[in-house]
């Protein structure tokens, strides 16, 4: 069967033929005709030819391809004819129908290549000529992109070239053509430099003759356009046919293993197990062409080939990705691709020519360098369209291939093509600055490592672009010179790179430093309006912060992965491996482009022929399974600079060199001006030695490139600096370089000067060390030194102007002339001298400073080579994230600066977004460095966005809820606060007053504004109170005024619809934000960001101005939640809490809604706190904070602290161990439940605070004054301020019950106080007068309910006998006789009404009113509500008295339980203490279970709270105490007591219990009171009666009896009815007869047979009963003694007992003295007048008594200038008892009878009678 290809060239044939025939030259043809016409002669040949064969391999190439290219070749075709050979030509090519590895396929190439190149018509008209000229462009480009291609020699492709630059700079020429041009070449270009990786750098010695042979053909190229433009169309007839370069035998193809015979590489190739086949077979069964073709798939020769040199790089994988897709779209139109079912021809590679002496590589450097040439902008030849073309084709070279490795190309780079990019940024053709501006990037980013100081200076000029001023600059240069910085930022560890090779270079500019000041500078508008510059300045800005962000995420993550995977070790290592490892891999920067993948890739696309030269390039590097897989890493070893230490520098070390480069530059900076100053600033800066290092010095002249050259000429050639001149010189090296070469370099270095004397000097050294380094090649340093001279005057000849105006320039000759006999008698080699002159001529040798223009440009460019090839020019490469932290830390200030401001000036909701992710992520870098500057600057600038702290509080819900952004920015803080908030310090006190104004807006979500609260039935209390009519304190006039400018300003409308979706949106945006959180999540914090944290909330405290109680108690509120949050760590946040705390509390004049929330927080944070061990006790201690309140604010948040102490003991009382502590919350007990004075000692250092004398008169204020220094009570109640005075002259009925408040009463006190003396004021435990049924507690106003619930914490103590302890006994048996003196009589014992309070509270109010804040009605309504909220129940106990009667009642019950339950229990628990004790051996304080202790530490001071209970104006709660006095006597423990105990217990307990019985304690109740004194009077007698006997052995008997007797005498006349009359003289019998049987009253010494008290007792009872003696004792006779006592004895002493400090009153004082004339007897201050009070004043401070007597007051005693005592009490008595025993009392007074030891015992001051003065 015939070759399908046959019938396609007879085709091509006819249709050529038939055009060649129709043409005029042949219309009147005879057959004749053809065979003598060549044309048509060798077509009718190849007829033949092809009809005799099957196949069309069986003829070679060239037979069927010669007649056609005759007819291309032809001057004597038309253009449509030569056009239709053309289309034939391309359709075999496209076909395939060459078979690449036919052995005449080469030659075929070759001769196909020339012809299009030289094809030749006759021209008709130019739209037919250009679609010849067009289809000659596609034969070539096809040739080059089919396989049959790679046959094509070094010159053809030269020629190809250089046919399309042709058509491309032909300005004839239409547009389309010229750009068809193009794109031929951008392919050609493109598969050229994407091969270059398989091509071979050629040794030097190959290379001279091949480099001219490709210059001259491609060169040629502008001389024939220039022809063209001249010639035109005509010119082209008369092209040349070049000289072919030699081929290899016709038979033979060149693989590189070496020769090899097609067929058996054929064979060779199909049973190659490791070939790789890179066409795949479609369609292979219906393919009938013969086996050897099909299979035939040209492969690349076995791996033993050697010929690709190891050291030529692949493309890395990035740059092919890059290149793939500019590929894609600079694709020139596809060619006709084969017909389906036919195999596609095997691509022989290109490669097999390499090995052969065709060398390829100069032809390359040729054609860059011919690229190159066309960009310069000085050449006048190159036109814009010819730059723009060279800059396009350089751009697509260096896309294509990685050019780095081949060093001929790179010094092209290095050199012209960087200076012509720098060039053309200042052109001002947008286009080639477009372009010079793409091939820059592309430069700079696969060979920066290549271009130090050429990116330097690209860099600068781009900044003098950015911040250029002149008008003339187009806007959009500016905008493109900003993308391509953004461009270059975004490159892989750019940033990183410029910081460490030009920051941290001494002699480069702060390239990174500088770029971000611009950039920042940049981002923000000057005029407002933002615009696509600011948006590039900040996307730049924003690529370091992005880079670093995801550098830190990788971090993060890789150190999460790591402990996950922990248990692994080899994974663990991979993983640290993979990311530490810089991220150009993960791109595949450097992964070498290994054949699998690509397979893939040209797999998919081989089903027809490449449509572009890349992907051309691709197809035959897939055949070779040799190609080197090259990893730039490996092979190079890395160097680093001089600086370093290491490659990878620590910041640290960066520091220094960069604080040693500020100092270098001052150093250079005064040098510039004086060189010696500039040296020595630097020796004292340590930078140079000193004395001076001349090796040193030079070699820093040489280096840095800012010294002024003109110095370093005068320094060094200063006389007395030889020797650095010397050192200078040998900087150099001068060694293989021509004498004008060596003076060239030497010159650059610094300005000769211009004297002669110093020029001869600064040569002389050149050329002794140039003579000496070259081996000595003159005669002489002299004809050295000549020979330097004369070159300096020909330079100056050649090319000052000034010497040129003047004479004509000098001759080579002259030069000569001049120079003859100079060396040594002999003349120079005239070769060199010829040289010399020529290079002279050409090139100037420019002296530094001293042109202008171009001459300067290449001399500033020439110094540029010079730095970028010494070791300065060392590039370091760095792993991308090696120095972010550096770099964070210079870039953060202007990022977050222009953030903000583009956040605040932009509307757009993308670049919103934008700023915010950059402050997010900025934020996350400052967390992960742990830069908390950085964060709070962050948060503090997100603050102001949010409006929250400008807005006012009206305003804030609309503002802020129409506001999205300020939404945005609130979002943004509080989530990073969340997640950031271990590094915020100063930040806190802006979040916190954003919290604020939430707050005071009402924005914030319920559960922050509701807080614990122990009083209110909720448990919960809103710190933000809803406005209600009813509880607004202000008064009429004031709440009038405010609704009228309310109704003036609103209009009296309710809020608009639009307000209120506002106000919906921003609690709606409050809600996503979580504010909570921050407390919740405190836990979490770092210490020192929760101290941060505390110190904001703390700071809101009260200041004069600014101060705004609602606000304080949020903070605090705050406050209190963080620190139960951190209960685990509360140890170190504790002391600022309890000082804050302490400010607020003591502090407090006055008692306020933040003082209350102080308090309860206190409470609650001790309840939750106590159970810590390490804290516990030092909480407690805490609680005396509230002691140390001013007494007046404590009363006021006594409720709170009454049930918070409930709930504390409730819940912790096991925990506290420690007396000091049991000290601290029973005083607080008494304190809170029945208005006791805290102890002297806790209150803050002024006992008088400050009084507030604003609502005072001054009468008041003095009486004030006065009461404040009678009662000595160190305090006052506020209420006390505004009532003291009036209530001392308002007596009040019994029915005039007060149920709110109570006054524990002064009078009390009876003489107590006096047994504080000044010097023992200070003590914590004051003494106490024991011979007192009460404590002498000072007790102002207290609340019912909070003595009810102290008096519930108390029994719950009691109840618990765990609860009980030695460290708590004694002070719960104190506490409890507080309570029961408290709640005596009900405990009301004032007259003040509530309202006294309610004045207080509003004054409080109003005072406080002009410190408000806005002046807002709703701060007013809130501080207030405040103030009235203390005790809201109050309203409801006062209607009621009833119920509260039966509580109150309940309360004296169930202290007298308590009482009997201690007392009962005491000796039981005692003992079990001792043995307890005894067991443990412990070293403390021992405790004794004897009676001695337990009477007077317990049984003592209970019997007498009971005995003051039995005082109670209630008669149910008498009766009930009387009924437990009785028990408590009588019970079976007490018969242990001795007889001084026993006596104590009638001075201590029953004796003031019947003095106080005396007094009219409820006159209402006359009948009970009757019964209470009978009961009283007979258990004085039993108990008297039942302990006789001891009672007997005291020496004091006889006063204890004449007390008792007294007694009776008292009782006798004290009722009305008649119980008491029959009583008592009961009683007295029984007492006597007992007595008298027991023998006392007998003495067997006396005459009479009776004793002395038989006689002193019948005196006394004759008094009030004098026929009693007749009754009982009938036979006894007792003689009238004489009165033989003088009167004098009875002053002193009356005078003595006042006058003994501690005891002053030996009975109690009753708290309520009876006075007949005023009804009501409850106890107050006020009713006890002052003068009584100043008499214990005056009795304390001296002996003498007071000048008139008290008020009539039983339980006073007669001061001495009282009436004299009537005769019925003869104090003949005391002589015959010979005792100190003073029983001087008028018989209306109340006998005071006591044990003079008791008294000297007790008393820690000794009692001397004094005589008292009148």
């Amino acid at each position: 069967m015939v070759d399908k290809n046959i019938y396609i060239v007879q085709g091509e044939i006819s249709v050529v033929v038939a055009a060649i025939k129709r043409n005029s030259r042949w219309s009147t043809h005879t057959p004749l005709d053809e065979e003598q016409d060549p044309l048509l002669n060798s077509f009718s040949h190849l007829k033949e030819t092809l009809n005799n064969i099957k196949d069309l391999s069986d003829v070679e190439p060239n037979v069927f391809l010669r007649p056609f290219l005759e007819v291309v070749r032809s001057e004597d075709t038309t253009g449509p004819i030569t056009g239709l050979a053309l289309t034939s030509v391309n359709k075999f090519l496209s076909y395939g129908l060459i078979d690449a590895n036919h052995e005449g396929a080469a030659e075929g190439i070759e001769n196909m290549a020339d012809a299009v190149t030289h094809a030749r018509f006759v021209g008709t008209d130019p739209a037919s000529d250009e679609v010849v000229l067009m289809k000659i462009l596609q034969v070539l480009r096809t040739l080059l992109l089919t396989p049959v291609g790679a046959h094509l020699t070094n010159e053809s492709v030269c020629e190809i070239m250089q046919s399309c630059f042709r058509i491309c700079f032909e300005m004839r020429l239409s547009e389309l053509l010229r750009k068809s041009a193009e794109h031929t070449l951008v392919d050609m270009v493109q598969l050229l430099f994407s091969r270059l990786p398989q091509f071979k750098e050629e040794a030097k010695s190959y290379v001279g003759t091949n480099m001219k042979k490709a210059y001259n053909i491609l060169w040629k190229n502008k001389r024939v356009q220039l022809k063209m433009r001249a010639g035109g169309m005509s010119e082209s007839s008369k092209w040349k046919k070049q000289k072919r370069s030699p081929h290899p035998p016709r038979h033979m193809v060149n693989s590189p293993s070496g020769q090899m015979d097609p067929a058996q590489s054929s064979t060779l190739t199909n049973n190659l197990s490791d070939g790789v086949p890179f066409i795949e077979q479609h369609n292979g069964g219906s393919s009938t062409l013969p086996g050897s073709d099909c299979a035939a798939s040209s492969i690349s020769s076995p791996t033993t080939d050697s010929g690709l040199d190891t050291g030529s790089k692949t493309t890395s994988k990035e740059d092919l990705t890059d290149l793939e897709q500019s590929s894609s779209t600079a694709t020139t139109p596809v060619t006709p691709s084969a017909e389906p079912g036919r195999l596609e021809s095997q691509w022989s590679p290109f490669l097999n020519r390499i090995q052969t002496t065709e060398i390829v590589y100069p032809e390359f450097t040729e054609l860059f360098r011919f690229l190159i040439s066309l960009t310069n902008p000085h050449d006048r030849h190159n036109s814009d369209v010819m730059m723009h073309m060279g800059l396009q084709l350089l751009n697509v070279a260096l896309e294509a291939a990685h050019i780095a490795p081949y060093q001929s190309l790179l010094c092209l780079v290095k050199d012209e093509l960087c200076r012509h990019l720098t060039q053309l940024l200042g052109v001002d053709r947008m286009n080639l600055y477009a372009a010079s501006i793409r091939v820059c990037f592309l430069l700079f980013e696969g060979m920066r490592e290549h271009l130090k100081f050429q990116l330097e200076m690209y860099l600068k000029k781009l900044m003098d672009i950015i911040t250029s001023e002149n008008p003339k600059m187009p806007y959009e240069m500016k905008e493109m010179a900003l993308e391509a910085v953004v461009q270059l930022w975004r490159i892989p560890s750019f940033v990183t790179e410029l910081y460490i090779n030009y920051d941290c270079d001494f002699y480069c500019s702060n390239m990174f430093e500088d770029l971000t000041k611009l950039l920042s500078k940049n981002a923000f508008p000057v005029s407002g309006q933002l615009y696509t510059t600011h948006l590039l300045s900040l996307e730049a800005l924003l690529t370091v912060i992005d880079s670093t962000e995801a550098h830190c995420q990788a971090k993060v993550l890789n150190s999460a992965a790591q402990q996950d995977q922990s248990e692994s070790t080899t994974v663990e290592g991979d993983s640290s491996v993979n990311t530490i490892t810089d991220s150009t891999t993960e791109a595949g920067k450097y992964t070498p482009s290994c054949n699998g993948q690509n397979a893939v890739v040209s797999e998919s696309r081989t089903a027809c022929p490449p449509t572009s030269g890349h992907l051309m390039a691709e197809k035959m590097r897939l055949g070779r399974q040799d190609q080197e897989e090259t990893d730039t890493a490996e092979k190079k070893s890395l160097k680093k600079p001089h600086r370093f230490t290491n490659c990878l520098p620590d910041s640290q070390e960066l520091l220094e060199i960069k604080h040693k480069k500020k100092l270098l530059i001052t150093g250079t900076e005064q040098f510039n001006q004086k060189p010696k100053k500039g040296i020595q600033i630097l020796q004292e800066k340590g930078l140079l030695s000193s004395p001076m290092d001349n090796n040193e010095v030079a070699q820093w002249l040489r280096e840095n490139p800012r010294l002024d050259k003109k110095m370093i000429g005068e320094f060094i050639s200063d006389r007395r600096n030889t020797d650095l001149l010397d050192s200078f010189v040998n900087t150099f090296t001068f060694q293989g370089l021509r004498i004008d070469e060596a003076l060239r370099l030497y010159l650059e270095a610094f300005r000769l000067p211009g004297e002669a004397p110093v020029i001869h000097r600064l040569l002389e050294t050149f050329t002794d060390n140039w003579q000496k380094v070259n081996g000595n090649p003159f005669q002489s340093n002299d004809a050295g030194f000549a020979l330097a001279y004369a070159v300096i005057m020909l330079n100056t000849d050649q090319h000052n102007h000034n010497v040129r105006k003047q004479n004509i320039p000098m001759t080579l000759e002259q030069f000569k002339k001049n120079l003859k006999g100079v060396n040594g008698g002999n003349d120079f080699d005239q070769d060199m001298l010829e040289d010399i002159y020529n290079a002279i001529k050409s090139e100037e040798i420019v002296m530094p400073d001293e042109q202008t223009g171009l001459v300067k440009e290449n001399y500033v460019w020439s110094v540029l080579l010079h730095r970028g090839a010494s070791s300065e020019g060392m590039f370091l490469h760095v792993p991308e994230s090696s120095y972010d932290r550096d770099l964070f830390t210079m870039t953060w200030g202007p990022t977050i600066a222009a953030l903000s401001y583009v956040f605040d000036k932009s509307l757009d909701d993308t670049i919103i977004q934008k700023a915010i992710a950059g402050f997010r992520k900025c934020a996350m870098i400052s967390a992960h460095y742990g830069f908390s500057d950085v964060f709070d600057n962050l948060i503090i600038s997100l603050c102001k966005f949010t409006t929250l702290s400008s807005e006012s509080v009206e305003n804030l819900p609309t503002v802020f809820g129409s506001n999205r952004k300020a939404q945005v920015a609130a979002k943004t803080m509080f989530s990073l606060a969340h997640r950031h908030g271990d590094i915020l310090r100063e930040g806190w006190k802006n979040i916190m007053d954003s919290m604020l104004q939430l707050f005071r807006a009402e924005l914030l979500p319920k559960s922050m504004v509701e807080v614990e609260d122990f009083v209110d039935p909720n448990e919960k209390i809103s710190l933000q109170r809803e406005e209600t009519p009813s509880n607004r304190g202000e008064s009429a006039v004031l709440s009038f005024v405010s609704w009228l400018t309310l109704s003036e300003q609103s209009g009296l409308r309710g809020p608009s619809t639009e307000n209120q979706e506002a106000k919906q949106a921003a609690l709606l945006c409050i809600k996503h934000c979580d504010p909570e959180k921050l407390i919740t999540e405190s836990k979490f914090l770092q210490l020192e960001s929760l101290q941060e944290l505390m110190k904001a909330l703390i700071s809101v405290s009260p200041d004069e101005e600014t101060y705004d109680e609602e606000d304080a108690a949020f903070c605090l509120e705050m406050l209190l939640r963080i620190i139960l949050e951190n209960r685990d760590r509360v140890s170190c946040v504790w002391q600022t809490v309890r000082d804050h705390l302490y400010q607020l509390c003591v502090h407090a004049s006055e008692s306020c809604f933040l003082v209350e929330r102080a308090v309860v927080g206190l409470l609650r944070l001790a309840i939750r706190l106590l159970r810590r061990e390490d804290i516990g006790s030092q909480v407690l201690l805490s609680l005396r904070l509230l002691l140390m309140m001013k007494p007046h604010v404590l009363s006021r948040v006594c409720r709170e602290v009454a049930y918070g102490l409930h709930e504390l003991l409730k819940t912790n009382a096991a925990n506290i161990h420690c007396t000091d502590d049991w000290y601290t919350l029973f005083s607080l007990l008494e304190c809170i439940g029945t208005g006791v004075k805290p102890p002297a000692a806790l209150q803050v250092a002024n006992t008088n605070p400050d009084i507030d004398t604003g609502a005072q008169s001054d009468s008041e204020l003095s009486s004030y004054h006065q009461s404040e220094v009678s009662l000595d009570r160190g305090y006052t109640s506020d209420s006390e301020v505004y009532t003291e005075h009036g209530k001392s002259r308002m007596p009040r009925s019994a029915t005039d019950v007060d149920v709110g408040w109570l006054v524990v009463g002064k009078d009390d006190l009876d003489g107590s106080k006096a047994a504080v003396t000044p010097a023992s004021k200070p003590l914590s435990h004051p003494l106490i007068n024991q011979y007192s049924l009460t404590l002498g507690q000072d007790m102002g106003l207290h609340d019912i309910k909070s003595l009810i619930k102290c008096v519930d914490s108390l029994s719950f103590i009691v109840r618990d006998a765990a609860h009980v302890t030695p460290e708590n006994f004694e002070l719960c048996v104190k506490a409890i006789r507080v309570f029961v003196e408290a709640s005596l009589n009900g405990g009301y014992r004032t007259h003040e009404k509530k309202k006294s309070h309610k004045y207080d509270s509003k004054s409080s109010r109003l005072r406080k009113k002009p410190r408000e804040k806005d002046g807002t009605s709703r701060r007013t309504k809130a501080s207030s509500q405040r103030a009235a909220r203390s005790h809201s129940d109050d309203e409801e106990d006062e209607g009621v008295p009833a119920s509260y009667h039966t509580v109150s009642f309940q309360v004296s019950l169930d202290l007298l339980d308590l009482m009997h339950t201690l007392h009962t229990r005491a000796a039981g628990i005692y003992s079990s203490w001792a043995e307890e004790q005894h067991h443990l051996e412990d070293a403390g304080r021992k405790i004794e279970a004897d009676s001695q202790t337990l009477w007077s530490s317990c049984w003592c001071p209970l019997l007498q709270g009971m005995a003051w209970l039995c005082c109670d104006a209630r008669r149910q709660v008498r009766m009930q105490a009387l009924t437990y006095l009785q028990r408590a006597l009588l019970v079976h423990d007490l018969q242990t007591l001795d007889a001084v105990e026993w006596e104590s217990c009638f001075n201590k307990v029953l004796f003031p219990l019947l003095t106080k019985l005396l007094d009219n304690i409820s006159p209402a109740d006359v009948g009970g009171m009757e019964e209470t004194r009978m009961r009283a009077c007979t258990l004085l007698s039993k108990v008297f009666l039942q302990h006789l006997s001891p009672l007997l052995s005291l020496p004091t008997f006889a006063a204890l009896w004449l007390t008792i007797l007294d007694f009776m005498d008292k009782y006798m006349h004290a009722g009305s009815s008649d119980l008491l009359l029959e009583a008592i003289p009961e009683s007295l019998k029984n007492m006597l007869l007992v007595m008298d049987t027991a023998g006392i009253f007998h003495s067997a010494d006396s005459r009479t047979g009776y004793s002395d008290l038989w006689e002193i007792t019948w005196e006394r009872i004759d008094c009030f009963l004098p026929r009693l003696k007749e009754e009982l004792f009938k036979q006894a006779v007792i003689p009238e003694p004489v009165c033989n006592v003088p009167v004098e004895p009875v002053p002193p002493p009356t005078a003595v007992t006042p006058a003994s400090p501690p005891v002053p009153a030996p009975s109690p004082v009753p708290a309520a003295p009876a006075e007949p004339n005023i009804p009501s007897r409850p106890t107050s201050p006020q009713d006890m007048p002052t003068p009584s009070a100043s008499g214990d004043r005056t009795d304390r401070s001296s002996p003498v008594p007071p000048s008139k007597p008290p008020m009539p007051t039983p339980a006073k005693m007669s001061p001495p200038d009282s009436p004299p005592p009537p005769l019925g009490q003869s104090p003949l008595i005391l002589q015959p008892l010979a005792s100190p025993l003073q029983v001087g009392v008028p018989p209306m007074s109340l006998p005071i009878i006591l044990n003079p030891a008791l008294i000297e015992a007790t008393s820690p001051v000794p009692l001397l009678p004094r005589p008292s003065t009148k």
